[in-house]
């Protein structure tokens, strides 16, 4: 039981945090491109892994965990931040963040294939219903939609879920924050090159909440959040944990009103008050 409320506790400090990522992405790529802020977030945050290994002094990770630490990468690191930046110059943080809503489902099926996981079949009957909440939503007309930034947004989702379920299996050895700040230092390679040919022509144009953006996705989106991420789902389950996810619509959507003045139709809120009862359904049958 102690193990589980620890699992759940630090899952749910992850969400928390994961929280501010689209609003903070929406905000940063007004003044950067997408690919200078996935690449520059994933610099920032290689950095700072190394220095707490340093520190710390981790020994690196055997040969087989490379593979593993290739797909957390491809997942977390490069796929969802890229994806995710693109989806925002289409459509808003707001309807974005309902589509969080089918992280917890991708999540669950890379945990069977990936993670080694067994759900029971009623636990599948309700993360496929808050799948197709969010499906319903998206298919529909809030004024906000967009047929590329909604695909952009599915494969993010798919994505990020491979990257969780691999982390989360790959931090029951390594550790965590190890996982992604290995994760971060094995992509570093392709992401500086990319930092140097996207590099902004004119930092004048660069406006104070850009950088407030870079700066949140960079230290909680990339490296603080994963801490705790990657330690719940490695301790409660990951199938299971990974449910809390559901959550983070609620978060984001208050954040995206609050403090970026987007609407927030009643549609959203629906959906996500639905999806909501249908990840605390799908955690008892976990």
């Amino acid at each position: 039981m102690q193990s589980a409320g620890s699992g759940w506790g630090n899952g749910l400090l992850g969400v928390i945090i994961f929280s501010g990522s689209l609003p903070a992405t929406r905000v940063a790529v007004g003044g950067f491109s997408a690919l200078f802020l996935t690449s520059a977030r994933a610099v920032i945050a290689a950095l700072i892994g190394a220095a707490v290994l340093g520190l710390l002094r981790q020994t690196r990770p055997e040969r087989r965990d490379l593979a593993s630490l290739a797909i957390v990468s491809i997942g977390v690191v490069v796929g969802f931040p890229l994806l995710t930046a693109l989806a925002l110059q289409h459509i808003t943080s707001a309807h974005s963040i309902v589509f969080i809503g089918l992280l917890p489902l991708s999540t669950a099926i890379f945990a069977v294939l990936r993670g080694g996981e067994r759900p029971k079949p009623l636990f599948w009957l309700f993360a496929i219903l808050g799948s197709a909440t969010v499906a319903g939503f998206a298919l529909s007309s809030d004024g906000s939609a967009s047929l590329t930034g909604d695909l952009l947004m599915i494969a993010a989702i798919v994505l990020c879920g491979l990257g969780y379920a691999e982390g989360a299996a790959l931090s029951r050895r390594l550790g965590g924050w190890q996982v992604i700040s290995w994760a971060l230092l094995l992509a570093l390679p392709l992401m500086v090159p990319v930092v140097a040919l996207t590099w902004p022509q004119a930092w004048s144009g660069v406006d104070a909440p850009a950088w407030i953006g870079l700066a949140y996705v960079s230290v909680f989106s990339m490296f603080v959040g994963f801490i705790f991420w990657y330690r719940g789902l490695a301790i409660g389950g990951i199938a299971r944990v990974g449910q809390l996810q559901q959550l983070q619509p609620f978060f984001g959507l208050a954040l995206a009103g609050f403090l970026l003045h987007e609407p927030v139709a009643w549609s959203m809120i629906a959906a996500t008050a639905l999806v909501v009862v249908c990840v605390f359904l799908a955690r008892r049958f976990a």
